[in-house]
């Protein structure tokens, strides 16, 4: 049950093809117990959701960090979850971080990486991820039997849209949790007007789960815009340069 990846362009597809190649299923510890991520989404106000991430594509080496360091930073300064990269070339980032952070805090944590794989999801669970993305411009119509999955394995799943067919594959899915990327993961330019339309969208077409906006986000000012629309924000870059995580996060929250 693997998507076509030729089909996939740009960035976004050079990526998943490497991830894919890499999928080797192997003895998986017994997943811990890990609390709800849409239930800590759907707290009053705009839940941020705070990100470990080392390094991108569209930015190149952002920080050396103990992800560890990092996920308490962002716990106290107020993230109602944490995403932690697991892409290890183009992101820095591994399964054992995954574990780390789960070990350290009691944060929902999502594992953040391009699931190509059904194993893939399986080793989210193991390592203590409450949730997974799953990106619709890589699953396309499989979109619906990952999900079937994730929730088979007691995992909940952040379903990635950047356009209007992606939104429709998402939600014809049966998407809980809604992530609208401001960033084309094919070109990697973001246009943070993608969110609020697509948001909005979303609930004309009788969307009523979780919103999550996701790219782009560096000042409070610009979280104006998805207020009473959207419940939760995505933010890694931003924070990750910040020399205080702690204090950015705050900043940011109010």
């Amino acid at each position: 049950m693997r998507p076509d990846l030729s089909r996939v362009p740009g960035v976004l597809g050079e990526i998943a093809r490497k991830r894919a190649s890499e999928v080797a299923p192997y003895p998986l510890p017994e997943p811990p117990s890990v609390p709800s991520f849409k239930e800590a989404l759907l707290r009053p106000g705009l839940s941020l959701i705070a990100e470990v991430k080392k390094q991108s594509p569209s930015a190149g080496v952002i920080r050396e960090v103990d992800p560890v360091e990092a996920a308490l930073a962002y716990a106290r300064g107020g993230a109602r979850a944490v995403s932690v990269l697991t892409e290890p070339h183009r992101f820095g980032g591994s399964l054992l971080d995954l574990k780390r952070v789960r070990e350290a805090v009691d944060l929902p944590l999502l594992r953040k990486d391009f699931v190509v794989d059904p194993f893939m999801l399986e080793e989210a669970r193991a390592f203590g991820a409450s949730a997974a993305l799953l990106i619709v411009a890589l699953l396309g119509e499989l979109t619906g039997a990952y999900l079937e999955e994730a929730r088979r394995l007691g995992l909940e799943a952040l379903v990635e849209v950047h356009t209007e067919r992606e939104l429709e594959i998402a939600l014809e899915a049966g998407a809980e949790i809604l992530g609208i990327n401001n960033r084309d993961l094919a070109t990697l330019q973001i246009n943070l007007e993608t969110a609020p339309r697509l948001g909005r969208l979303a609930r004309e077409w009788g969307f009523g789960g979780v919103l999550v906006a996701e790219s782009g986000y560096a000042r409070r000012e610009e979280l104006k815009a998805l207020e009473g629309l959207f419940d939760a924000v995505l933010v890694g870059t931003s924070l990750m340069r910040s020399p205080n995580l702690e204090e950015a996060l705050r900043q940011l929250v109010g």
